[in-house]
């Protein structure tokens, strides 16, 4: 056999061949061995860990069964009879047990001896209640006990968490005050302290238009449901309506208050006129002390409210109130929020619960009537009266079981749960037969455990949970229709400045002092995503479908 005979070898065995050049043959790179025209392998190494053998894999504990007892979140009432059940079972067999297929959450609430101050209130059933129950460190439960499960359905929708910074958007040449998502979620629109706001693509993440006009600071922007018009209210004083397709200013501003306006509310489109379905009317607060109504059709300020002594530092339009006409309500550094009744202007309620100002007030029913006809499905209306019937049915669903709730904040470091028209009453009655009837003047809970003044209160999309942000560092998560303490999100080294929830209400995204982002899991009350990337304080976010979007002190947007 010559050189060239030699120099590649083949070898069949059965229907494999292998093929080998000399030069890749060494021992050391092809642990192959011929033996009697063979190739055999090596035995395999036995994995030796410190010298000891392999430990032999520990067989699965046998878990007990347990009686367990599901009730419902909404009213506590028995959803079938207690059943008997491995303890072992995962949390998705625990859904599959109901024949619908909505998705639930499940809780079991701490005894009020096992619960620690600061601690949360309720565990959690995220794998098993042999993992999460059986196991939990406080040892409240035993596998004798009979297990009250609460559940809670859930959106039937999932918004993915967001992850990492996509775009880095600049244009603002001040810090970025206040950020909100219009209805569909498409277009989002930025105040700055450069007097300007801003409008944004979300679908490209491009800027879209710069609306200038405004005399000072860009303090709030506020998007009508049909997201038709934009308004933006300012250090000046102004409030201006803007088209957001073209950018343009619709007419001159709107002038009466005498010192700078710090909120804006628009009147839910489902309570709209419909002969002026077009065109809501409009809500401005401000830092002179009154509350002006405007008519955005006739440009002109319909009424005035005047009975506060300080600054009112938010107003909200509520969708409820006496015969379901629509409510006002505003908080004030003079210590009391005030209720008014949308049409005409008349005083209903004056709280006087809090020891210092109130600075923050949200309702049950915000994110449906910030969202009109906009739900998860993506359908438009047809027509005007399409949208409206739409909205109200949402606003119906919602307000069915509790009616619109409110809590307010104040820098008295507390929260107040109110509910004041626990349901639609059928008279234009004052506000002393709407007690008579259920409305209550007294709050249903007092929130405490915030160590400094609170900045920012909102409740979940689906009302069932309400979170506050203060300067102590925290958030605090609560039952949206009790009041009481569920749980502390702690993380954040300053301030937390602002709130925004997912709209499936199972994710909380907090901005803060400290320059980060966190997205917090509301299934384990834990940290679920840091979102750092800013380099100065963040004063602003929002979230709107799987996009959180930010703003702060650097000047840049950020999603």
């Amino acid at each position: 056999m010559n050189h060239a005979e030699t120099s590649n070898l083949t070898v069949t065995k059965s229907r494999f061949n292998f093929c080998f050049d000399r030069r890749y043959t060494h021992p050391f790179i092809i642990r192959l061995k011929l033996t009697n025209g063979d190739f055999t392998t090596p035995p395999k190494r036995q994995k030796v860990y410190h010298g000891i053998p392999e430990p032999e894999p520990e067989p699965p504990k046998p878990s007990p069964n347990v009686v367990v007892q599901f009730v419902s979140e909404d009213d506590g009432q028995p959803l079938a009879p207690a059943v008997n059940l491995p303890a072992n079972l995962s949390r998705e067999a625990l859904e599959v047990l109901d024949e619908d297929p909505v998705p639930f959450s499940f809780h079991i609430v701490l005894p009020s001896d096992a619960t620690i101050a600061g601690a949360p209130t309720r565990v959690a059933i995220s794998k098993s209640i042999d993992e999460d129950v059986l196991s939990h460190p406080s040892h409240a439960f035993t596998s004798e006990d009979v297990f009250v499960i609460h559940c809670s359905p859930q959106a039937v929708f999932k918004v993915r968490p967001a992850t990492r910074c996509s775009s880095t958007l600049a244009g603002h040449t001040s810090p970025i005050l206040c950020a909100s998502f219009s209805p569909t979620g498409n277009l989002l629109a930025t105040g700055s302290g450069d007097c300007n706001a801003r409008l944004w693509d979300l679908l490209t993440e491009t800027p879209s238009h710069v609306l200038s006009g405004h005399k000072g600071w860009v303090l709030c922007v506020e998007w009508e449901a049909m997201e038709r018009k934009l308004a933006t209210g300012g250090h000046d004083g102004h409030v201006r309506l803007w088209d957001p397709k073209t950018g343009k200013p619709i007419g001159d501003a709107l002038k009466g208050h005498s010192k700078w306006v710090t909120s804006l509310s628009w009147e839910p489109i489902h309570l709209s006129d419909r002969r002026n379905s077009t065109a809501p009317r409009l809500a401005s607060s401000s830092k002179d002390g009154t509350v002006r109504v405007w008519s955005t059709l006739t440009r002109l300020c319909e009424y005035t409210l005047g009975g506060h002594t300080a600054s009112v530092n938010v107003v909200r339009w509520g969708g409820g109130g006496l015969n379901g006409k629509g409510v006002l309500y505003t908080a004030s550094s003079d210590r009391t929020v005030r209720v008014w009744d949308a049409n005409g202007g008349k005083p209903l309620h004056v709280l006087k619960d809090h020891a210092h100002w109130v600075t923050t007030l949200t309702l049950n029913t915000d994110f449906v009537l910030r969202t009109g006809q906009f739900d998860h499905f993506g359908k438009k209306a047809g027509s005007d009266d399409e949208a409206q019937s739409l909205a109200l049915a949402r606003y119906n669903v919602l307000v069915s079981s509790t009616g619109e709730l409110l809590i307010s904040g104040s820098d008295d470091h507390t929260l107040f749960l109110w509910s004041l028209f626990p349901s639609r009453t059928s008279s234009d009655a004052p506000s002393a037969d709407a007690v008579a009837r259920g409305g209550k003047l007294r709050p249903l809970a007092r929130l405490t455990g915030h160590q400094r003044q609170v900045a920012h209160v909102a409740f979940s999309p689906d009302g069932r949970w309400a979170a506050s942000a203060a300067w102590d560092n925290s958030v605090r998560v609560w039952d949206g229709r009790t009041g009481k303490f569920v749980a502390t999100l702690r993380g954040h080294i300053g301030a937390v400045y602002r709130l925004a929830w997912s709209a499936d209400s199972r994710m909380l995204v907090s901005a803060s002092k400290d320059s980060t982002l966190k997205i917090w899991d509301l299934k384990t009350y834990k940290l679920k995503t840091d979102l750092p990337g800013h380099t100065d304080e963040v004063y602003c976010v929002d979230f709107v479908a799987d996009k959180v979007v930010s703003g702060g002190r650097d000047r840049t947007v950020k999603m």
